[in-house]
């Protein structure tokens, strides 16, 4: 049961599985009970081999020196990557098409590229208190001279404590783009940025979720991106690569999951027979399958129609339908792995047990499951299923 790849996309997915089996799922347990943290040396020595092998570059176009890769590519590459717990595959950063296509030569050189090679790492603050998913700004950019003035309060900052900048998206309060949103770099160091905590979670990464306060801070017109207004555009295409790249990551956690329940119920004996011989494993095992093949199948045809170039509001509901279906189905896969293993299952050193606590945040960020449900509704709606 193999989603038909073609020799580009199979030396992809070859790289990144050596890459995810060799260098980061020896290191899961360590980091484990350690929150997240590994070695100084192994973290460089990890991010270091990623950048060789292409995958902080594998959007970048290649006129900016990246790989150009394709979606496709970039899927089977994020799959192999979510077989790793505790967010070692989150040891480099990516610069995304996108964001070539609205930042400024100064902006590239300054922020973007310094992605890819390693020298910088972005965080993204989006999230406020008082809205989730719909994003519901009420954080300000008020026109200052030669710039804006920032002022509001970010949850979430995903990354924030090995980030050196921000990408933060703020409502416009006054000239003729006012209500409308614009997204903007801000570097760390700035004057008026204010850490308020570091709230714990259910998983042990070393990359943390900061709340932070922005009073007043300046921001130059050069570091908004793209045109005044123009943020939300931005963010569609942030979220939409997100979405689909965490459906293609929780594909490969739940065939890791899948292959480790295989490889214990064949090996487990009760009353002096296999587990695998129990008609309720063999069906917490066939649902699992069935679940997987489906999430597989949508998250690559959604990569493959990024590829044709389909209609953008079609890859927009067709990357709400991968994420949705891929993370649920993932979290329940984790729910029944977890049972066959029984009290093993349970245990921090196995794999199941951080994914089953690490895999709820899916249906959480990047837009709730239940407002992709919306999204899908809503495209749903207004175009039918043939218009999707």
């Amino acid at each position: 049961m193999h989603i038909r790849l073609d020799e580009t996309a199979l030396a992809w997915r070859e790289r990144a599985a050596q890459f995810a089996t060799q260098e980061l799922i020896p290191f899961e347990v360590e980091a484990e009970f350690n929150s997240g943290v590994l070695p100084t040396e192994v973290r460089k020595h990890q991010r270091k081999l990623a950048i060789e092998l292409g995958f902080s570059g594998m959007d970048v176009p290649r006129a900016h020196g990246g790989r150009e890769a394709r979606v496709v590519d970039q899927v089977a590459v994020w799959e192999q990557l979510g077989r790793v717990t505790n967010a070692l595959c989150w040891c480099f950063s990516e610069a995304q098409r996108w964001m070539f296509e609205v930042c400024s030569p100064a902006q590239l050189e300054r922020y973007i590229l310094p992605l890819v090679s390693g020298k910088r790492k972005e965080c993204y603050a989006i999230t406020e208190s008082g809205s989730g998913s719909e994003v519901d700004i009420q954080a300000t950019a008020r026109r200052s001279e030669g710039g804006y003035l920032i002022n509001g309060e970010k949850w979430y900052v995903t990354s924030a404590n090995h980030a050196d900048f921000f990408i933060l998206q703020a409502a416009l309060t006054d000239g003729p783009h006012a209500g409308s949103h614009s997204l903007f770099f801000i570097d760390k160091d700035q004057p008026g940025i204010e850490l308020l905590r570091t709230p714990l979670f259910s998983h042990t990464f070393s990359d943390h979720h900061p709340t932070y306060r922005f009073h007043d801070v300046k921001v130059s017109d050069a570091q908004r991106l793209g045109p005044e207004g123009d943020g939300m555009r931005c963010t569609h295409s942030w979220f939409r690569r997100e979405r689909l790249m965490i459906a293609a990551r929780c594909c490969g956690a739940a065939g890791r999951m899948i292959e480790e329940a295989r490889a214990f119920a064949e090996s487990r004996m009760i009353s002096g027979e296999p587990l695998a011989e129990k008609q309720m494993i063999q069906a917490m095992l066939a649902d699992s399958v069935t679940e997987l093949w489906a999430a597989r199948l949508l998250t690559y045809e959604t990569a493959a129609a990024h590829d044709r170039g389909d209609a953008l509001h079609s890859l927009h509901a067709q990357c709400s339908i991968a994420k949705l279906y891929a993370s649920e189905a993932a979290n329940r896969i984790a729910d029944r792995v977890l049972q066959i293993f029984g009290g093993r299952g349970y245990m921090r050193e196995n794999s199941v047990e951080r994914f089953f606590r690490e895999l709820r945040v899916d249906r959480i960020w990047e837009g709730s499951s239940e407002v992709q449900r919306l999204i899908i509704a809503r495209a749903f709606r207004k175009r039918g299923f043939e218009g999707m």
